[in-house]
């Protein structure tokens, strides 16, 4: 039987080192199960503080915060609306040593030494080439992937789709208030390169797990029956979804309406 690895001590397994830049998409609920099935603490945060300990101040965390209430006309308030990212985001963007970026849609709360780069760009589209997943791409972060399939938490997917373009999204804008992190209210316009509900297009594939392991990009393991995966440089995914979506009509990505023609 696989011994039981305490809570303080997973961030330990999972081969990150000083200096890495994370990012963490999560789902924890077997995570906590496992801590409670096994009289383990049950408080989160010292996991974040274990990988805070292992990337070190030069290191970065981000963790999605996600909230698309401004997308249905309702106020984006910089402190108070909260991530639909999951437990662990919503944790993490409630603590003061993490800062918040600007976008009301796509937002992401970020710990360490380059924090104030993401936190300062002024990004109107989500997934632009001024927006944080330009800096991931450039900046060899990896993506920690805490019991979700790829297919719906590795949103520099839809990065890429916006570089390149494809025609299943298009360019949306919205228009709400916005509550900034000085209480500053105002109406602000963001966009989002949004789906083309008439192609009905559904991002349930992702055929790439095979190829990243090829390149060793991508690693996946189970600790304490919770599945992980590590993508190790999220820029050297680029050219391979890239590829897909040139080429192959990003089958290896989503189906829409149009794709067979």
């Amino acid at each position: 039987m696989e011994k039981y690895i305490p809570l303080r001590d997973l961030a330990g397994c999972l081969g990150l080192k000083e200096g890495d830049k994370v990012y963490i998409a999560s789902d924890v609920k077997r995570l906590l199960y496992s801590c409670i099935t096994n009289q383990d603490e049950k408080d989160l945060n010292v996991f974040i503080d274990s990988l805070q300990n292992i990337v070190g101040e030069e290191g970065l965390l981000i963790f999605p915060t996600f909230n698309y209430s401004f997308c249905k006309g309702e106020t984006f308030d910089y402190w108070k609306t909260p991530s639909k990212m999951g437990h662990l985001t919503q944790l993490a963007l409630s603590r003061k040593d993490f800062k918040r970026t600007k976008h009301p849609i796509h937002s992401m709360t970020v710990w360490g030494r380059e924090r104030d780069i993401l936190c300062e760009m002024e990004n109107k589209t989500s997934f632009g080439m001024d927006s944080p997943f330009q800096y991931m791409k450039d900046n060899h972060v990896k993506n920690l992937f805490i019991d979700v399939p790829c297919a719906h938490s590795y949103a520099f997917v839809h990065y890429v789709e916006e570089t390149v373009g494809v025609e299943y999204r298009f360019f949306k804008d919205f228009t709400s208030n916005y509550i900034d992190q000085w209480g500053n209210s105002s109406q602000r316009t963001y966009s989002m390169y949004a789906r083309d509900l008439e192609k009905n297009a559904v991002h349930t594939n992702f055929d790439f797990e095979k190829e990243f392991q090829e390149i060793h990009v991508m690693r996946k393991f189970t600790m304490n029956g919770v599945d992980y995966k590590i993508i190790q440089d999220m820029g050297k995914t680029f050219p391979i979804i890239e590829k897909d979506v040139r080429y192959n009509k990003s089958r290896k990505i989503c189906t829409y309406a149009g794709q067979e023609d």
